[in-house]
């Protein structure tokens, strides 16, 4: 069974219904109880930018994910849930205990997730959002250019936080792949765990171009990875059994 995070301001329904016409059987979850023992992790992107941060420590998400990363569960960040793993991951394996994001802390020391130069100071918000379709390159080999079967990809995106480039070499020091960004290499895109089970991140919002016939290649490799976890090689699952793992 899935589990994805409910925190009251995320991108529900779509990735709901996403995972509903791959097959997969999933359930919203919403206490730090259930997240701390989900055997697969979804955490969608925002939805409502003013109930986030509340929820989010209400749930002690933040606090709880590490530990589920650590123990090897399949997890999926989407948007928010990438810019969550990365400031955890930075805290917990880079030990970079005063990171944070802008979003979260305007103040903080280290903020591994920020504005970029380019938007700071705007005043109009929406002038901040990067919206719609844009193009990325995937890294040859990756998990994540695996999972498209290419290397050039076109995702739709609705945020304005990004992640901060002053950081990218620690975080690849201590392990973290940095396997998609923009043509110019100047934005992260997809963030993976290689030596993981299935750690994967993403900025962008696949449910929004996930369709019943044609199904977003990150969805049917989470499900895949959930598959793998719970029957190793040589271990096929029956039907009914396949059915109770979705």
């Amino acid at each position: 069974m899935i589990s994805i995070i409910d925190y009251g301001a995320g991108y529900l329904r779509s990735v709901q219904n996403t995972l509903s016409e791959i097959g997969a059987n999933y359930k919203l979850i919403d206490s730090a109880e259930e997240i701390r023992t989900a055997d697969k992790l979804v955490l969608p992107g925002v939805g409502h930018f003013g109930q986030m941060m509340r929820a989010l420590d209400e749930l002690q998400v933040r606090e709880t994910l590490i530990e589920r990363i650590r123990a090897g569960v399949p997890f999926f960040g989407i948007c928010l849930g990438l810019q969550i793993a990365i400031i955890e991951f930075a805290r917990n394996v880079c030990a970079m205990a005063d990171t944070n994001s802008t979003e979260f802390q305007p103040d903080c020391p280290s903020p591994v997730i920020s504005l970029l130069p380019s938007q700071r100071g705007v005043q109009d918000m929406g002038g901040t959002m990067r919206l719609g379709a844009y193009p990325a390159r995937l890294r040859a080999g990756s998990r994540a250019a695996q999972a498209y079967g290419t290397t050039e990809i076109s995702e739709r995106h609705r945020h304005r936080w990004e992640v901060n480039n002053s950081y990218r070499d620690v975080l690849a020091e201590h392990g973290l792949r940095l396997s998609g960004q923009s043509p110019d290499g100047g934005l992260v895109e997809v963030i993976e765990l290689p030596d993981h089970p299935w750690f994967i991140g993403c900025q962008f919002h696949p449910e929004l171009k996930s369709r019943p016939n044609r199904p977003h290649p990150f969805f049917t490799a989470f499900l895949a990875a959930a598959v793998r976890q719970r029957y190793p090689a040589g271990a096929a699952p029956s039907p009914t059994e396949l059915a109770a793992t979705r």
